[in-house]
């Protein structure tokens, strides 16, 4: 099965008003500064969307916005995952997903399981379904590491898992599914920072947390790079040195929440356990878009 998911892709995030409610009208005007700056495909209701913190009644809410609003001009990538394998498969099995394109499904979190049991767990979502899987690998946050020999072996026996989104930094493990991957299985940047060295190595573009404030800017240097111009690429890659940094030192999406408030494209607002971004980050950020002469 071929990857539809390459380029750009953007981790959404979801915007709420100062009374901490979804507020639909800046997320239909993030997807139309989204859509025309030309980014690749959309990945939506992941962690970027603070999805733990949202009902049932908004996730669906914001995904029937978000399909209608793109309307089959990109594809569309949601999350679909969790520590509980059978709740996942009945999530898909019971889910709405009109408009959707494909899955991105995150290593289970905090019960640990072996490379086995990951195995098994991704295997089960991707018989589970016709569409697409992506792998969410992420150890930051799961607290364990998909191997480069778990992702080879689900890309080789799972037809419809056709790409992993790699955000574990281990450069080794990385390369070794490059090079040893099935021919339509994709590794896609899961981590700004590193998306121009992982694509020197074969990476097929990025689910992007920067690309929300900066999708025409980061998105050049994606296709630059797809295209093999790594010296331009290195150029741009070399302007966001610091915002990749300050995105992420009060945690995600504080950072760029309070860049596209800096912005003006929604309100700097979180949902509790996580809060905004330290006046002091925001004040950097601040400084470097108005350096940089970004404009919305």
């Amino acid at each position: 099965m071929n990857n539809k998911f390459k380029g750009l892709g953007i981790a959404l995030v979801t915007p709420f008003d100062k009374n901490g409610e979804v507020d639909y009208v800046a997320l239909r005007r993030l997807l139309d500064y989204q859509l025309s700056n030309g980014v690749d495909f959309l990945c939506i209701l992941a962690t970027t969307a603070e999805t733990p913190c949202l009902t049932k009644e908004e996730k669906q809410k914001i995904k029937d916005i978000i399909v209608e609003k793109v309307n089959g001009s990109i594809p569309v990538l949601m999350g679909c995952g969790g520590n509980n394998t059978a709740a996942v498969v009945e999530e898909i099995n019971t889910a709405d997903f009109t408009g959707i394109d494909g899955i991105l499904s995150v290593c289970p979190y905090y019960n640990k399981p072996s490379q086995e049991g990951i195995y098994q767990h991704f295997k089960a979502i991707a018989q589970s379904t016709s569409m697409p899987v992506v792998l969410y690998n992420v150890p930051g946050r799961v607290g364990v590491n998909i191997k480069a020999e778990t992702t080879l072996r689900l890309a080789r026996d799972c037809e419809n898992v056709v790409a992993i989104k790699e955000a574990s930094g281990n450069f080794t493990q990385i390369d070794d599914i490059i090079k040893n991957k099935p021919k339509d299985f994709d590794v896609l940047s899961g981590d700004d920072g590193i998306t121009f060295p992982l694509m020197t190595m074969g990476a097929t573009g990025v689910i992007s947390v920067i690309g929300n404030a900066l999708p025409k800017e980061f998105g050049r240097m994606v296709r630059l790079a797809a295209q093999g111009d790594f010296s331009s690429a290195l150029q741009i890659h070399h302007k966001f040195t610091e915002l990749f940094k300050l995105l992420f030192v009060d945690g995600n999406p504080a950072g760029v929440k309070a860049m596209l408030n800096n912005m003006g494209i929604i309100q700097n607002e979180l949902r509790l356990p996580l809060v905004p971004a330290k006046i002091t980050t925001m004040s950097e950020i601040a400084a470097i878009i108005k350096e940089l002469n970004i404009k919305c």
